[in-house]
């Protein structure tokens, strides 16, 4: 059966004038490139091979426009808003659009030539072309289970390159006519420890890719390009303009906020600091993180367009309203980095462990913008942490034998609400694996997973409880990663309130407990032998001299 390629259809030819839309369909408009975004995420979840993707839903897709421009973007994880625009534009840079062609698609997940948070994580790039020009791009970012280096997973905690961290891809031309490269998928195979699950899961975002072709496709039909490109104009403008407006309402000033890392993973136990001062003047306003500290010879690493985006997250969240989210919001802010620094690193420092940067880079913000705005008092949460099982292959065996989990803990509660027990803070969205799932397909067995009670900072309002999940191993030659933080500073409370508890994780080989460090690589795990982690708990908010006694407050 012939599929309908409604990517190579001819359309009305354009006006050449500039179109103007009315607010009513400017607003269909916009929903409509939402759900074709929607539409795109839920194909994505469904048909990925890892457990990545499919119950943690490490993933995000995103329209943009044929010069890179978020038009929509559904909110998985606000940390690629930041990146699919660089992605885009690499490709152009690399191919430009002449030599771009329908039925082409590109892969980039090099962190500092595509903007990617750190190897693993994949931008799958399809044109879309109108009237045999292009017009406008979906795009994908999925991390993968494995795509080489130095430990299961990719995902070393202890790197101190980005060769240690898996292959590593420029904006790449992998799909022709629709049909992926052999070189390229022999390539990807060659260097991944599992190969299946890798190319099962880009073939989902190529599916997800094409799928959001054909609803921009059917739009055009109905409502013409320069329709759709007159509403994406002009939501992205109003984005801009209402942000700009609020900020206006903000105190003019400079006020500065900071936070501490507990190492890179290398230099064990030696603090790094992210300082950023924001400088507000009528609708303008900087984050200026010149002053933060140099680069991690560690993975603790982040390129600027995650800075970027985190910015972007704060301010959206000082807005106290809904918004479109779109490339408007990133022309809505600006940010400063210093090149060496932990937050513009030079090639070839490695950034695998990106994320606790990150939650930092947000906090310290929220610090020092909440100096400027009434915007509510929050206090820190856990962040985020990840644990990576490698299992031996076995001839005949098709289980996956990479098992990649993302953890959160207790958020941070704030000045009108205790925080949240097992709840993803600030950029992450991701959800925990199912005991049933790891159970099924792994050689592991939960033995305990459970809230640690009463582990939030206490204050007016209590932090978020941290939780508990014990891991024994059924098999000999399991290998462990850990990429977690907070485990030796903790979890900031603010005005009075408590820290929160710091993290743990501990091993039990032959029945003796031992603590591990918050990063650590290729510990091996035997049949029997059990590893806990502990999460951090959120911090509590406010004094709690100032309850009245038995106030539930604190509960």
């Amino acid at each position: 059966m012939t599929r309908l390629r409604l990517s190579s259809v001819v359309l009305r030819p354009s006006v050449g004038e500039k179109t103007l839309v009315d607010s009513i369909t400017e607003e269909i408009l916009n929903a409509s490139l939402a759900g074709v975004v929607k539409q795109m995420q839920e194909a994505l979840f469904r048909t990925g091979f890892s457990t990545i993707i499919r119950e943690s839903h490490d993933a995000s897709c995103a329209v943009l426009t044929s010069k890179g421009d978020v038009a929509a973007q559904h909110i998985v994880l606000p940390l690629h808003l930041g990146v699919f625009p660089v992605s885009i534009k690499a490709v152009l840079e690399s191919y430009s659009a002449d030599n771009i062609r329908d039925g082409d698609a590109f892969l980039v997940n090099h962190p500092y030539i595509g903007g990617s948070p750190h190897a693993p994580d994949m931008c799958v790039i399809v044109p879309v072309f109108v009237d045999e020009k292009l017009a406008y791009f979906t795009a994908s970012i999925a991390h993968k289970s494995d795509i080489g280096g130095s430990v299961p997973g990719s995902c070393s905690g202890k790197a101190t390159d980005i060769y240690a961290e898996g292959i590593h891809f420029p904006p790449t031309r992998f799909v022709r006519d629709r049909e992926i490269s052999p070189e390229i998928d022999a390539l990807i195979r060659a260097n991944s420890r599992s190969a299946e699950l890798v190319m099962g899961d880009i073939r989902g975002q190529l599916g997800c890719g094409w799928l959001g072709l054909d609803r921009i496709i059917e739009l055009v039909y109905k409502y013409g390009r320069d329709t759709i490109d007159a509403a994406i104009d002009q939501r992205i403008a109003g984005v801009e303009r209402m942000i700009r407006n609020e900020i206006r309402r903000w105190t003019d000033g400079t006020a500065s906020g900071d936070r501490l890392l507990d190492d890179d993973g290398v230099r064990v136990g030696q603090p790094i600091r992210i300082c950023v001062t924001v400088q507000k003047d009528d609708d303008r306003i900087v984050f200026d993180f010149s002053e933060s500290d140099g680069q991690a010879v560690g993975p603790a690493n982040i390129r600027p367009s995650l800075v970027k985006a985190a910015c972007a997250y704060v301010v959206i969240s000082s807005l106290g309203k809904d918004i479109t989210v779109n490339q408007g919001v990133l022309n809505a802010i600006e940010i400063m980095t210093r090149p060496g620094s932990i937050l513009e690193p030079e090639l070839p420092a490695p950034m695998n462990t990106y994320n606790p940067t990150v939650h930092a880079v947000i906090n310290a913000s929220f610090d020092a913008l909440g100096q400027l705005t009434e915007m509510v008092q929050r206090a820190d949460g856990s962040d985020s942490r990840s644990l990576i099982f490698g299992f031996p292959k076995k001839v005949g065996q098709s289980r996956p034998n990479i098992s990649y989990e993302i953890f959160a803990g207790g958020s941070g509660a704030s000045s009108t609400n205790r925080g949240l027990t097992g709840c993803h803070v600030n950029q992450t969205n991701g959800r925990i694996t199912s005991i049933e799932i790891l159970e099924t397909e792994y050689p592991l067995r939960i033995t305990e997973f459970s809230v640690l009670q009463n582990s939030g900072g206490q204050g007016l309002f209590a932090g978020g409880d941290a939780f508990r999940r014990v891991y024994q191993s059924m098999e000999d030659g399991i290998r462990l990663s850990i990429r977690s933080s907070r485990h030796q500073i903790p979890p900031r409370g603010v005005a009075g309130g408590e820290d929160g508890r710091p993290g743990k994780a501990i091993l039990y080989p032959d029945g003796e407990s031992q603590i591990l460090s918050a990063r650590e690589v290729n510990i091996p795990l035997n049949r029997g032998e059990s590893f806990a982690l502990d999460t951090p708990s959120g911090g509590g908010c406010g004094d709690l001299h100032e309850l009245s006694q038995g106030s539930s407050r604190v509960a």
